[in-house]
């Protein structure tokens, strides 16, 4: 079970930015949640996601609902993190399915 909650680091797994880290900013309903890199520092811009294109870690920043990408940045500078989310992962391309002639 994936713990969805504001602050918590994510890597997302589809779309241009997939392999990026973010983090979640707010919650908007049970499928979608709004993200941010922020931008300056992973690439990733605040947007709303599926939840189901991103993977969530282990680690948690402590922020306000909806907080600000300056206020994201200073609490992951706090948490020693900034490093930890430069890095991007590598995501391993997944085929739907395998054409068989």
């Amino acid at each position: 079970m994936k713990v969805i909650e504001v602050g918590r680091i994510c890597v997302k797994t589809r779309g241009r930015e997939a392999g990026r880290k973010c983090v979640i900013v707010d919650i908007i309903d049970e499928n979608f949640v709004l993200i941010t890199g922020p931008k300056q520092l992973t690439g990733v811009r605040r947007r709303r996601v599926n939840i189901d294109h991103i993977e969530v870690l282990d680690k948690k920043i402590e922020i306000a609902k909806g907080a600000s990408d300056e206020e994201v940045v200073k609490a992951l500078e706090e948490a020693g993190l900034v490093d930890f989310m430069r890095e991007k992962v590598r995501i391993p391309k997944i085929t739907p399915y395998t054409l068989v002639t």
